[in-house]
């Protein structure tokens, strides 16, 4: 699991009498002194052949961790093959084979497509000026059900031309494609922390996907734009509890921050059919917790503005799986009228990963 923090601040300190035309003046002067320093960086040459790589589906939202904590799920996910090409146009990505879930539905558009968008972030940082690339993809996640993940195109970028990126720098092309797809960008100076489940414990997802649309307008514009002392205070509790849960591996203790979260989902869940029922059936039939995950804008399936979701539930033994999603099923199309697709996996513990590759 994943918590995006935020470092104190740097004070910057300006003399109140300090004049708008000198503060012009020395941004310019810097300006100046920052060209006249630049040195040409050699445009890096691919390393590799190819590579292919896997990224794991993450769920997002993590009750109160609304936008800042998530995980990733394992053997669920895409697979991203990437090579060197000389029939595609310099500093372009093609985008050659799409297999698995996303078959006559994934947009082949670089620019409308999220994980290219990221690809071509990723090339763009160190000026590949000189080399186009091709793309194989393997969709192992459902389109817009808010499980998806653009991390394997960066990392298969970012080791074709021997890793010249450091983590923060794909971060940060993370947070450029957030930006460009649901018009929200997470602050620069955010760091990714990593809260490790212990190894000798199990946790699994009951992942419970309706077919139903969510806009991302709607959904954010419920949200309060300012919150009572009493519901911060009790989500920044219920934040640090499900953090101190996940490094303890205590799963009912997490289920129950999970399912705490006072300020988001109160407002979302509303909005979605069913979901009222399907939340108190989880925990009837044994589930810890439960939560919600969703994707902003569409741009792999073409569909910009709307999103679908997936209901999550958090269980520790995997006997427990076909009943409570089997439930969970009954319950969106009892009270929806929803048809839903249950998969149920385990915590993926490693992240995105390189699969393969062949050096030139």
């Amino acid at each position: 699991m994943a918590l995006w923090y935020q470092p104190p601040p740097t004070l910057n300190l300006i003399s109140p009498t300090l004049k708008l035309n000198s503060l012009r003046c020395n941004y310019n002067c810097n300006l100046s002194i920052l060209n006249s320093r630049h040195t040409h960086v050699p445009e890096p040459e691919p390393v590799f052949a190819s590579v292919k790589t896997f990224a794991p589906a993450t769920v997002a939202n993590l009750g109160p961790g609304f936008d800042f904590l998530g995980c990733t799920i394992d053997s669920l996910g895409d697979f991203v093959s990437l090579f060197a090409d000389s029939f595609v146009r310099p500093k372009e990505i093609a985008i050659t084979q799409i297999s698995g879930n996303a078959v006559g539905k994934l947009n082949r558009n670089p620019l409308s497509n999220c994980a290219e968008i990221v690809a071509i972030e990723i090339m763009n940082m160190p000026e590949i000026r000189s080399v186009g690339l091709s793309l194989l993809l393997k969709k192992g996640l459902p389109l817009g059900s808010g499980l998806g993940s653009s991390t394997a195109r960066a990392i298969a970028v970012n080791k074709v031309f021997g890793e010249k990126l450091r983590k923060e720098e794909l971060e940060l092309a993370g947070l450029n494609l957030e930006e460009k797809v649901s018009s929200y960008h997470a602050d620069h100076s955010l760091d990714l922390k990593k809260l490790n489940f212990p190894e000798k414990k199990d946790l699994y997802f009951v992942l419970v996907s309706p077919k139903f649309e969510a806009p991302t307008k709607k959904m954010r514009a419920v949200l309060p734009l300012e919150i009572g002392m009493a519901n911060f205070v009790w989500n920044s509790s219920l934040a640090v509890a499900l953090a101190a849960a996940v490094l303890e591996g205590n799963v009912a203790g997490l289920g129950r921050a999970l399912s705490g979260d006072r300020i988001v989902k109160p407002r979302q869940v509303p909005l979605i059919l069913g979901m009222e029922v399907v939340k108190k059936t989880e925990i009837e039939v044994g589930a810890f917790g439960c939560t919600i995950s969703r994707c902003g804008k569409t741009c792999g399936s073409g569909r910009v503005g709307g999103a679908e979701l997936t209901a999550v539930a958090m269980i520790n033994c995997e006997e427990r799986r076909v009943r409570i999603g089997e439930r969970m099923m009954e319950a969106f199309w009892r009270e929806g009228r929803l048809k839903a697709v249950v998969v149920v996996n385990r915590l993926d513990r490693v992240g995105a990963r390189l699969v393969d590759s062949k050096p030139r």
